[in-house]
């Protein structure tokens, strides 16, 4: 005798209001998260499809498309929603590529071990990660390249041990993430100038730093000599006047959150870690987003936890909104500045009464 065993099926991780809302919004975020579907058509879609919008009390919700259609729904010909999980693992499939390669793939390579024609998968790659499928392979190299660097290896070493075919390569890209040379980061910043102020803010002392590139280090109740550990080879001195308008920014940052501010930083980690800081400064001032969307917007649904790890090791607070991120029943979660800060900076910054009830502002 033989057994057939079923695929199971996955239970939701929402509620009805949460998908409802996603829905509404059309926001593609939650494609691959929640499905949809219309009692009156019979239908079951994705959240971002176009299609006009049925009354709420036509539409259930359910983790995945095979419940759906257990259900007796077909999917909807317009946004396909089936497609979902197919491109997700066709993106998942490419990061294994790429981590496991000893040189970054090329896209036309990658697109064809996942069997998607070259434009369409750039396109899918960076809207899944956040980055293009070139840029999360830097992102690789990088990281294996700081990890080499901590091992006591030579420059050169680390070099051709991270996948790097020539030292150009290699100090083209440590330029552009690390913003230091591959050798002075190794060596705690020896031969880099990096100044600093205290400042008194409306949220308490904060330590401001920044390089040559633009701000390092934006954090409350840190002091200089946190700095120097951090940095210890580093020449660290007090600001000067062109650091000015850095500070000037920074206050002006702290005293009105409600307005975007682009002053530029110079802060570098892992390939997932960029991933999500790169989603924080998406989120508009005033709305927030869950952890579980960060995770869901970079493409990895369950890496929530690793999604508030790296909000913790956020290096400049406020320019890099982490304090706009809570947990999906509405609490604050986590914020390295404390939670009388976060609510602080979510109420200056024009949170909606529904948002600031949750959050017990």
């Amino acid at each position: 005798m033989s057994f057939a065993y079923a695929k199971p099926v996955l239970m939701p991780s929402f509620t009805d209001e949460e998908a409802w809302a996603a829905f509404e919004r059309r926001d593609r975020r939650w494609d691959g998260r929640v499905i949809g579907a219309v009692k009156t058509t019979g239908i079951y879609c994705k959240p971002s499809c176009p299609a006009r919008r049925p009354k709420r009390e036509h539409v259930e919700f359910f983790a995945e498309g095979v419940a759906a259609a257990a259900a007796g729904y077909r999917p909807c010909l317009r946004c396909r929603p089936d497609e979902v999980a197919r491109d997700r693992g066709a993106v998942a499939r490419a990061i294994e590529l790429i981590e496991q390669a000893e040189e970054a793939p090329k896209l036309d390579e990658l697109a064809s071990a996942v069997g998607y024609a070259p434009h369409h998968f750039q396109r899918l790659f960076t809207r899944e990660m956040g980055v293009s499928p070139a840029a999360y392979a830097r992102g690789i190299r990088a990281s294996r390249a700081q990890s080499n660097l901590n091992r006591d290896k030579t420059v050169t070493e680390a070099i051709y041990d991270s996948g790097y075919a020539a030292p150009s390569r290699f100090y083209a890209d440590a330029k552009d993430r690390m913003g230091m040379t591959p050798s002075v980061w190794r060596d705690g910043g020896r031969g880099e100038t990096i100044r600093y102020a205290m400042l008194d803010t409306p949220l308490g002392r904060m330590l401001v730093a920044a390089t040559s590139k633009g701000i390092c280090r934006l954090t409350f109740d840190e002091n200089v000599s946190s700095l120097r550990l951090r940095f210890p080879n580093a020449d660290i001195r007090p600001a000067d006047t062109a650091m000015a308008a850095l500070i000037s920014g920074v206050m002006e940052a702290i005293e009105a959150p409600a307005r975007a501010h682009e002053l530029p930083i110079d802060v570098a980690g892992t390939a997932f870690q960029e991933a999500v800081w790169k989603e924080l400064r998406k989120i508009p001032p005033g709305e927030t987003r869950s952890y579980a969307d960060i995770a869901a917007a970079i493409g990895d649904p369950k890496a929530t936890r690793a999604v508030g790890t790296a909000n913790g090791s956020n290096p400049v607070a406020v320019l890099v909104p982490c304090h706009r991120v809570i947990r999906s029943d509405g609490t604050l979660g986590g914020y390295a500045g404390g939670l009388d800060r976060k609510r602080k900076l979510l109420a200056a910054e024009g949170a909606h009464w529904e948002e600031q009830g949750k959050l017990g502002i």
